[in-house]
């Protein structure tokens, strides 16, 4: 965490850390985190303005290049504004804003006014964070950068990229064959995961939600596995820290082999999809943000380069070590 600048001891926010008057230098925190091939950058005035908490403090980044920079400021409040163009029905609502989008984040506990809010442009490169000073009693370190404010940061983004976050679990296994299971809620990415580390020391990305982006040779964490040789490296997936049951999160990156799209069956039965199955069954999976038509379609066009790029069978498998056993044995 970088900090620049200097600061005289005043007043005390309800953080308990200071305040910087209008004659004051601030002091600048600064903290970067990467997910999914995104970097975003964080700068407050106060050190918790840009703390993390696990599992998002082990995606903690080189600050050198950034692809989204956002700055916190703390109002005095925050009222319910805007055209909505999305709510979540719990915990967020996207407006539109005069120069790109709203999001207002809610809960019970603090009433019906948002305790925070992300203005960002059209372009998901700038942002400032608002924070609800009324709700700052109730803050702790990690609190500005909560879920799910990381994960609709990265998802938008996605849009503009060749990128899509699955609804998966990513597992590399140590001759760095790098298998995807993707699977709705209850199809059995938990237990499919723990299957697996039962079995062999895999890396796990993530037992929930991976990453997949078109590999262009940027920089990135190589699982400690040795690569994959046989990998075409057109595509990469990345662990994500939404984890799941299981609670596997990884920075980690690794070249994709194959995907599988779990179901529960009986007799542990690979099918080879079609693209145009594939395509179907992957974006039913997918985080993909439905308030506007071009970033569906900017989804589609990727998952279709996705599939003819790497095979995608479908796996209706039953829950023990024969399921494994399949896939370690399993040629495209």
């Amino acid at each position: 965490m970088q900090q620049r600048g200097l600061v005289v001891m005043g007043a005390e926010s309800a953080l308990g850390e200071p305040v910087c008057c209008s004659h004051q230098v601030l002091r600048n925190f600064h903290n970067t985190f990467s997910i999914g091939g995104v970097s975003v950058g964080f700068n407050g005035v106060r050190e918790s303005d840009v703390a993390m908490q696990r599992p998002l403090s082990l995606f903690r980044s080189d600050p050198a290049a950034i692809d989204i920079d956002v700055q916190v400021e703390w109002v005095d409040t925050l009222d319910s504004q805007g055209t909505k163009l999305f709510d979540s029905g719990s915990t967020w609502r996207l407006c539109q804003s005069d120069d790109g989008f709203q999001f207002d984040f809610s809960a019970p506990f603090f009433g019906p006014k948002p305790y925070k809010r992300l203005l960002l442009d059209r372009e998901f490169r700038k942002g400032t964070l608002q924070m609800n000073l009324e709700c700052a009693d109730h803050a702790i370190p990690g609190f500005c950068l909560s879920y799910p404010l990381d994960e609709l940061l990265i998802m938008h983004r996605l849009t503009r990229e060749k990128a899509i976050e699955l609804h998966g679990t990513g597992i590399v296994r140590p001759n760095g064959e790098a298998n995807l299971f993707v699977g709705h809620s209850g199809a059995g990415k938990s237990t499919t995961t723990r299957l697996w580390t039962e079995v062999e020391d895999v890396e796990v990305l993530s037992d929930d939600r991976i990453i997949v982006r078109r590999d262009e040779g940027k920089e990135q964490q190589i699982p400690r596995f040795a690569r994959n040789d046989n990998a075409s490296g057109k595509m990469r997936m990345y662990g994500t820290p939404w984890h799941g049951e299981a609670m596997f999160a990884s920075p980690n990156s690794a070249p994709l082999t194959r995907i599988f799209v779990l179901e529960h069956g009986h007799g542990n039965v690979i099918t080879p999809l079609s693209p145009s199955q594939a395509v179907a069954e992957l974006f039913a999976r997918s985080f993909v943000p439905f308030h506007r038509h071009e970033y569906v379609e900017s989804a589609l066009v990727f998952l279709e380069e996705l599939v003819d790029s790497f095979p995608v069978y479908r796996y209706s498998f039953e829950p023990d070590q024969r399921a494994v056993e399949k896939v370690r044995h399993f040629h495209d």
